[in-house]
């Protein structure tokens, strides 16, 4: 497995455990919708946090929320309407990302609340 591979699993991980320490139950991990992939769902009270997990080793090319484009959002968007429409749900929807940057044997987890709006 590549390194970089390892080291987004990881942080979708560590990413899971945040959350969990934070009260959010996860329904979801790595949910797919055709071209899309949801990194996290979880919920907390009335609220269903979609969450981009961006997980980097270094800041040198930029912050890891800096590789959300928009792309990816309109890919989310889709997805989760497809996810909420199917499940029948009726919660506030928020985009959240988690940023976590690798520095030597330690991560430190930024977390991004209503990162970007939905159109």
């Amino acid at each position: 497995m590549a390194i970089h591979h390892e080291l987004g699993q990881k942080g979708e991980q560590l990413a899971v455990e945040f959350l969990q320490k934070k009260g959010y139950q996860i329904l979801d991990r790595n949910w797919r919708y055709k071209k899309a992939e949801v990194d996290i769902i979880a919920q907390k009270e009335g609220i269903l946090a979609i969450v981009e997990v961006k997980t980097r080793s270094s800041d040198y090319f930029g912050d890891p929320q800096d590789f959300v484009n928009q792309n990816k959002i309109k890919l989310l968007v889709e997805a989760i309407h497809e996810y909420v429409t199917s499940k029948n749900l009726d919660l506030e929807v928020r985009f959240d990302i988690i940023a976590i940057l690798k520095n030597k044997n330690a991560f430190a987890i930024e977390h991004l609340e209503d990162a970007f709006l939905h159109f």
